[in-house]
């Protein structure tokens, strides 16, 4: 009877839940990869278990993406909530892009500084999934948000420093296997991409915090 008048009413949806169920895609992917980057490990089962959570964040973004044009009522303007969880699928996405070029190349051993840097994804990813929640009361959190995203910069940061390290003794100890230095330059490259986007995803974060808190 009083279906027609709820239609009337602004919609609402909680897009919170959303990010954090985004959020904890990226921490079991991370934790995948962790598990990939071990020692004479099979990649068959991480990459896949990596391509599961790509598929799950898949459809998060999907659906924050419909509920966005639908919903009357939104926690944040349209276009910051787009951009956060667009940067937050990729994080996922290059994480495996990451892994599957570890598969395609079937890299046995990583080399030590890429195992550093998926240490250091990992730690992001957590970081990430600790800060996302606290955007429900964005005012208040607003210190603690800033420090976390704090956090993830200074761990691109770091990334970027092995990254630069790593490539060079892959230089130096692949003179006379020139495919063996341009394999690990491609895996070196994916998994600096991957810090970049969690960078991105912290900006997007800090955004929302100067705009809110």
């Amino acid at each position: 009877m009083f279906g027609w008048f709820q239609r009337l009413l602004p919609r609402k949806t909680d897009f919170f839940a959303m990010f954090e169920a985004h959020a904890a895609t990226l921490v079991e992917a991370s934790a995948a990869l962790k598990e990939l980057a071990k020692d004479g490990v099979s990649t068959g089962p991480s990459l896949r278990a990596i391509r599961d959570r790509e598929h799950q964040a898949d459809e998060i973004i999907r659906q924050v993406l419909t509920e966005v044009r639908l919903t009357f009522l939104t926690p944040f303007d349209r276009g910051a909530i787009t951009s956060l969880i667009v940067a937050m699928d990729d994080t996922i996405d290059e994480m495996l892009a990451t892994a599957r070029a570890i598969d395609l190349y079937q890299l046995g051993d990583l080399r030590p500084e890429m195992k550093q840097i998926v240490d250091l994804i990992a730690e992001a990813a957590e970081v990430t999934a600790k800060a996302v929640p606290l955007l429900r009361k964005v005012s208040a959190n607003g210190a603690t948000l800033h420090h976390l995203t704090g956090k993830v910069v200074a761990l691109e940061g770091q990334a970027d420093e092995i990254h630069a390290l790593g490539l060079k003794r892959a230089f130096e100890n692949a003179r006379q296997d020139p495919l063996q230095f341009a394999v690990a330059r491609e895996v070196f490259k994916n998994l600096e991409k991957v810090m970049d986007a969690f960078e991105d995803v912290a900006n997007e974060i800090d955004g929302l915090v100067i705009d809110h808190a």
